[in-house]
């Protein structure tokens, strides 16, 4: 239920046409475009203006895949993208062989340093590093062609915050035998945030001797990170409580709720995904909106027992939607109901299912 989808779940896209004069350009309206077009629907260079061609393309590509042709771009059509659908721009480190939405908006961002419209394609090739290196130089960085934390400050103008310094990073080096899920059995943490951490798939192969990074928590490795508003920490014994507390209220097994928030979080309240999935249960803001909306009939507090709370009882609604099938709702959790129906299960969403019952019992 993560994948592919920024923090705001939903992004609308205003086609308030006014006449060209006052055509504006948009690095995401761009993304947009790239997305459309590597789907063959939209037939014009990329230009970051939203004209009638991007509403176009966009209503014909959510046609296309089921999606309700609204002209926002909400979490199916993110998903109906692909690896062109997500992350924004700025929310993980970027070089040459990355792919995605980010990737794309900041090429675009580079046409005036000296890539070529024609390459804004959302893959970061050696053009992409070249003309990074020239921003980079030109705001006095280390031209090293990465996109990290000095790099977007500089893109946004000095918006994104003082630069801190880098926290300790901490690796695991693969031994014979080793896999995502057995290293994270071992460590106590999600295999999915492992992967992840180290762009990789969880099927991807590793091999001995190989330094895997493992998931830190950016919001607790400096005392510095914490304010007096920040939420205590919740220890694992207190999120399995909640998990087995929740998944009593609402007919949910618990061993089912323990695996897949393990899966999704490693029992971690405060670690946000790249595409802004929030903590234990990795719900994105505009899910736990909508469970609040439709099932509870309230708010609950942004703790990771409200988040417990709302992703149990959204599991809940998946198992009901399928019957009670548990490798479907799991499927639904991940991939997205109506994706599921329309279009079966993804091969990533089927290692996801696999890996979560591999879990159960066992957390």
């Amino acid at each position: 239920m993560r994948r592919l989808i920024t923090c705001a779940l939903i992004v609308p896209l205003a086609f308030a046409f006014a006449g060209p004069a006052a055509a504006a350009t948009s690095a995401s309206v761009a993304a947009l475009q790239v997305a459309l077009a590597a789907n063959g629907h939209y037939p014009a260079a990329i230009d970051g203006v939203e004209g009638p061609l991007t509403q176009t393309g966009l209503a014909r590509f959510q046609g296309r895949v089921g999606v309700p042709a609204s002209g926002r771009l909400d979490r199916k059509t993110r998903v109906a993208f692909g690896h062109l659908g997500a992350p924004l721009l700025g929310q993980r480190e970027l070089g040459v062989g990355a792919v995605g939405w980010d990737v794309s908006s900041l090429e675009f961002r580079l046409i005036p340093f000296g890539l070529e419209p024609k390459a804004v394609d959302g893959r970061f090739t050696a053009a992409t590093a070249k003309a990074l290196a020239r921003f980079q130089a030109a705001h006095s960085l280390p031209a090293d062609a990465i996109a990290g934390k000095r790099t977007y400050r500089a893109l946004a103008g000095g918006r994104i915050g003082s630069f801190s310094p880098p926290v300790q990073v901490s690796t695991y080096t693969v031994k014979p035998g080793d896999g995502f899920y057995s290293i994270a059995a071992r460590l106590g943490i999600s295999p999915l945030l492992l992967a992840t951490q180290n762009r990789l798939e969880l099927t991807a192969v590793i091999v001995p001797g190989q330094t895997l990074v493992l998931p830190t928590d950016t919001k607790t490795s400096s005392p510095t990170a914490t304010t007096p508003t920040a939420p205590p920490v919740a220890t694992r014994d207190a999120v399995r409580a909640s998990l087995n507390h929740w998944s009593a209220v609402y007919g949910v097994d618990p061993k089912l709720a323990r695996a897949t928030a393990w899966m999704e979080s490693g029992f971690r309240q405060d670690v946000v995904s790249s595409v802004g999935a929030l903590g234990v249960m990795q719900l994105l803001p505009g899910t736990w909106t909508w469970v609040e909306q439709v099932m509870l009939g309230t708010t609950t507090p942004r703790t990771y027992d409200g988040n417990v709370q709302v992703g149990v009882r959204y599991l809940r609604w998946l198992l009901d939607q399928f019957n009670g099938n548990t490798r479907l709702a799991l499927a639904g959790y991940y991939q997205g109901a109506q994706a599921v129906r329309d279009r079966g299960l993804f091969d990533d969403t089927k290692r996801y299912v696999a890996i979560i019952m591999r879990l159960y019992g066992t957390v």
